[in-house]
């Protein structure tokens, strides 16, 4: 049987539905997948991007980090996709409990979802590192070298870097939905970045869908494995 037709099968008879979703969900808005594209990015810049959006970095060379920031991490002028509206719309039917990302583009918000666990956090949240000032993804984009508080302390994305750990609550609140979904669905993620990727231990049902362009190392786990673009998936269920 064709596998979309026994995917929309599952969706159409269930009320419990959560997604997790990786770069892959957001490459097809435009937004570049950093590690796909290494050699481009270091002909521009003196380290690699992993190296850029770490926690060290940040505070050692906070400058150099706002300028690779800026200039690759911000969506500005990219919109969600197929499987952003779809997705948002099932859970407008009662059917998407939630959502999961490995994103920071705020791209399933921007389509609709309301229930998003975005385990790496959001672009559009800024913080004043003193006085804990809120500042929005415009005052970031806008700002000049190193964003600053009015306070004179500096700007941090809320973002979680390489050497910072995922918020507590997040993670409770999606392992939660995870774990009594009916059906799960994973798209457009590797599974290989962890803790994100640990996640999928905690769903104990048996419609485990996997959504990727290539293989990963949980397709034996899987129930159903749909080797396509996410995009071109969502948008025939």
């Amino acid at each position: 049987m064709d596998k979309i037709k026994t995917l929309k099968q599952w969706v159409d008879g269930s009320d419990n539905i959560v997604f997790f979703g990786g770069a892959g969900v957001s490459t097809e808005s435009g937004i570049p997948d950093f590690r796909s594209v290494d050699g481009l990015y270091n002909q521009k810049f003196d380290y690699p991007p992993e190296t850029m959006l770490s926690h060290s970095f940040y505070i050692s060379h906070t400058e150099e980090f706002y300028k690779f920031y800026k200039e690759k991490l911000l969506p500005i002028g990219y919109k969600p996709n197929a499987a952003h509206y779809k997705l948002a719309e099932l859970e407008a039917a009662g059917k998407v409990k939630a959502v999961v990302t490995q994103n920071v583009d705020g791209l399933h918000t921007a389509a609709g979802s309301k229930k998003v666990y975005e385990l790496h956090g959001s672009v559009y949240r800024n913080y004043c590192q003193k006085c804990g000032k809120s500042y929005d993804l415009d005052f970031v984009a806008n700002s000049v070298g190193v964003p600053k508080c009015s306070c004179g302390g500096t700007i941090k994305p809320d973002v979680v870097l390489y050497e910072e750990s995922l918020d507590g609550g997040t993670i409770d609140g999606a392992v939660e939905a995870i774990s009594k979904a009916d059906v799960f669905i994973i798209g457009g993620t590797s599974l290989t970045v962890y803790p994100a990727a640990g996640l999928i231990r905690y769903y104990k049902g048996n419609k485990l869908v996997l959504i990727n362009r290539d293989p990963t190392p949980y397709d034996s786990h899987a129930d159903l494995v749909i080797n396509r673009s996410i995009g071109e998936v969502f948008s025939q269920i």
